[in-house]
């Protein structure tokens, strides 16, 4: 039995309806299940799957069909939770008696952040928690403190095995391919560290606006809402040693420990950002000093990064929407080449293997060649793998909240956060929270404030553009 809170937010129209039906679809959903669709308001199962079916028909990945859509249409209740919980634990008791009184209950909590508290506090007075399991969207707090009186809340009334804090972007089929490129493969984790890394960069650029969201981002920002979530769980898998098994437990035990190996960050690596027009949004304050773009630098001081820098760079009205993570190598300790050649190596920078994170996802490796002719000439060259084209395409693959779902449905924590780990992002990011550098303003269509390329020096950026 799956309650979804917030179902009539943009998030479950866009992706969770959508999403189910197509588990339902490719017969990932358990033989027996029910989908009980929440909203403050009254509303009836009728208008409810109506809604679904506007939904899925808009955001789906393929057309329905009459008998996949009658069977999940037939999943669909309702119940308002305006006036109490009462309803829901009538619609509860008749979707246990339907499936079988043994059904496990999984609450998605797709409501805002500072309501999160509330809705969990609701269902352990009304026992909707017992056994129960809940998914809960960032962000997690706003800071240390914020993050802390959240758990302690959640946990006052689930336990921690029972909640799944989701982040989509672990979601992410090239994500999760990071673990499979280091520990199935016997050529990169060898050089997979200080020795041979010379530095790494986590680069999440979007070309659209806030949007409609300006209420809601003119409190969070670009750092709360993409660095301390996305941007550092990517770093957690580049960072992490490897596991001494891949079940859950051993994967998220490395990952905190990298963010325990992490200092605490320094103001003087930040650089904030904020579009040029960001202050005549909507909901935006006219004297706002929320940045909508930043770029940080970060270490991981243990004994296979210590030294190595992390670049990680995210923001709104950048020049293009990509997901990339590059790790650059060292150069080689001598020339040998040509003067000419020097100076081709010198603009080339570092040989580098990139990742593209978005869907459908691809690794690039980039290096010098010898270009053909008669005389030693080098250029830069490149080899590719691309989800798009290997393994059938990217019809194979689900969606992160689709795979997300499915995982805490059959109890997977592998691709989520935990209390601690949590909490020690916040801990690290507590010093840029308090001492943070006024927002720089930069053009729409640009790649942030002029001041990120002292932040990287000696490097540079690797551009999206690059690594076509």
């Amino acid at each position: 039995m799956i309650v979804l809170f917030g179902a009539t937010g943009d998030l479950a129209r866009r992706k969770l309806l959508p999403g189910l039906y197509h588990l339902a679809s490719a017969g990932l959903m358990p033989g027996g299940y029910r989908i009980i669709c929440t909203s403050r308001r009254d509303i009836v199962d009728d208008e409810t799957r109506s809604m679904a079916r506007e939904a899925v028909d808009e955001f789906g990945r393929e057309p329905t069909t009459t008998e996949s859509w009658d069977a999940f249409a037939a999943s669909l209740s309702s119940a308002s939770v305006g006036s109490g919980f009462g309803p829901l634990i009538d619609a509860v008791a008749r979707a246990r008696t339907e499936i079988g009184g043994d059904a496990r209950l999984l609450h998605y909590l797709s409501v805002p952040p500072t309501t999160s508290a509330d809705f969990v506090r609701e269902l352990g007075e009304a026992g909707l928690n017992e056994g129960a399991r809940i998914i809960m969207e960032k962000p997690f707090g706003v800071d240390l403190a914020s993050a802390r009186k959240l758990n302690a809340s959640v946990l006052s009334v689930f336990d921690e095995s029972q909640v799944f804090r989701i982040d989509h972007y672990l979601g992410r089929e090239a994500v999760q391919n990071l673990l499979a490129l280091r520990f199935a493969n016997g050529m990169f984790e060898p050089v997979w560290n200080r020795d041979h890394v010379n530095h790494v960069q986590i680069d999440v650029p979007e070309t659209l606006s806030i949007g409609t969201r300006g209420g809601f981002y003119d409190s969070i920002g670009a750092f709360r809402d993409m660095v301390v979530t996305h941007l550092f769980q990517v770093l957690g898998f580049v960072a992490m040693e490897p596991p001494t098994s891949l079940d859950a437990k051993s994967l998220t035990s490395e990952r905190t420990k990298v963010f325990e190996a992490m200092p605490a960050l320094d103001p003087s690596n930040l650089v904030r950002g904020q579009y040029e027009e960001y202050r005549d949004e909507a909901g935006v304050a006219p004297d706002s000093d929320t940045e909508t773009f930043v770029a940080l630098k970060a270490f991981v001081a243990n004994w296979r990064w210590v030294g190595v820098p992390f670049f990680l760079r995210t923001g709104k009205r950048l020049a293009e929407s990509r997901h990339l993570l590059t790790v650059a190598f060292s150069q080689p300790p001598r020339r040998m080449f040509p003067l000419d050649c020097r100076h081709v190596a010198e603009a080339f920078g570092n040989d580098h293997l990139t990742f593209e994170l978005g869907d459908p996802g691809s690794i690039s490796a980039s290096f010098l060649a010898k270009v053909p002719g008669p005389t030693i000439h080098l250029g830069e060259a490149h080899m590719r793998f691309s989800y798009e084209t290997a393994f059938g395409g990217p019809e194979q693959a689900l969606e992160p909240y689709e795979r997300l779902i499915h995982d805490v449905m059959i109890g997977d924590r592998t691709f989520f956060t935990t209390t601690d780990g949590i909490e020690r992002v916040w801990e690290v990011s507590q010093p840029v929270l308090d001492s943070a550098p006024p927002v720089e303003r930069y053009a729409s269509g640009s790649w942030g404030p002029d001041s990120i390329g002292e932040l990287i020096a000696p490097y540079h950026w690797h551009l999206p553009t690059e690594h076509v």
